[in-house]
């Protein structure tokens, strides 16, 4: 079996970072698809959808590729929260989550244009919030982290200082479920193992 340049759908740092971890080398190609078309409420669902249209997006640049395309974001009480539009909004965020609990859902795309399939998927962490003072809430906004990432907070970076705990898969609330995308590569018919001789 040939194995297919693996394509990110996505300009997320963190993403990349993950796939990098574990050895694989992603061609990146961000979508720059309009996520305000896509009016869903139910969080697996919107996931889902959007991981899948910015994974087409990019389709025809790779006609023989394999395509990943993400989303995420975080649900609290059933409502779902994307990255905060500013500071203002990601402080109002922050007095909402602390002491709280959210569950993160990232939807997952693979497309393989080599076999023409498409896997969709969608992994879900929950999240344990620290109880954070105000003063702290608004240090970190000032950091501009929070700006940038789906549910206000970065586990990768000075908000893993305020997450109590986890249940679930880790790397998923930093964007991409690596066991995931194991058991989606395996199902595709290759091994994870094939990406890490690819550059």
């Amino acid at each position: 079996m040939n194995i297919p340049q693996f394509v990110l759908a996505s300009a997320s740092p963190a993403r990349r970072r993950l796939l990098q971890t574990v050895g694989i080398e992603p061609i990146v190609s961000p979508s720059d698809f309009d996520e305000s078309q896509i009016q869903v409420t139910e969080p697996a669902q919107l996931v889902q959808i959007l991981a899948q249209h910015k994974a087409e997006t990019v389709v025809p640049q790779f006609p023989s590729a394999l395509i990943m395309g993400c989303d995420s974001v975080l649900a609290i009480d059933g409502k779902i929260h994307g990255k905060p539009a500013d500071a203002e909004e990601a402080i109002a965020r922050w007095q909402m989550m602390r002491g709280n609990v959210g569950d993160l859902y990232t939807g997952h795309v693979l497309i393989d244009n080599t076999q023409n399939q498409t896997l969709v998927k969608c992994q879900v962490t929950r999240v344990y919030f620290a109880e954070i003072s105000d003063r702290t809430i608004q240090a970190y906004v000032a950091t501009g982290e929070p700006l940038k990432c789906a549910g206000a907070f970065a586990l990768e970076g000075f908000g893993s200082l305020f997450i109590e705990k986890i249940a679930g898969c880790h790397s998923n609330v930093i964007g991409l479920s690596l066991p995931l995308l194991r058991q989606m590569l395996e199902e595709l018919g290759y091994s994870v193992t094939d990406f890490w001789q690819k550059s």
